[in-house]
């Protein structure tokens, strides 16, 4: 009975480092490669830049219309796994 008590407390513990770990590995990995975020295609920038108000207005609602989706579709996947998780620790 106390060595599951034990063992459970630990595993508590664990995957809480383990939560607190991976946003500063990422924080991390981003930190160490600014150039990374300013990649872009000079084609790209070029067209933009030409194309006026409109055009760079169309190019950001194109951008929200993949993003979003997107990232919908991944918070509703993470969120699973949190429910699962949560509910294979009762």
């Amino acid at each position: 009975m106390l060595r599951n008590v034990l063992r459970n407390a630990t595993m508590i513990r664990m995957r809480n480092r383990k939560l607190w770990f991976a946003p500063l590995v990422l924080a991390g990995a981003l930190g160490f490669a600014p150039g990374a975020a300013a990649q872009s295609c000079a084609l790209c920038y070029t067209t933009a830049s030409a194309a006026g108000s409109a055009g760079i207005r169309a190019l950001h609602v194109g951008i929200l219309a993949l993003l979003i989706p997107a990232l919908m579709l991944f918070l509703g996947v993470l969120s699973m796994v949190f429910r699962r998780a949560a509910q294979a620790d009762l």
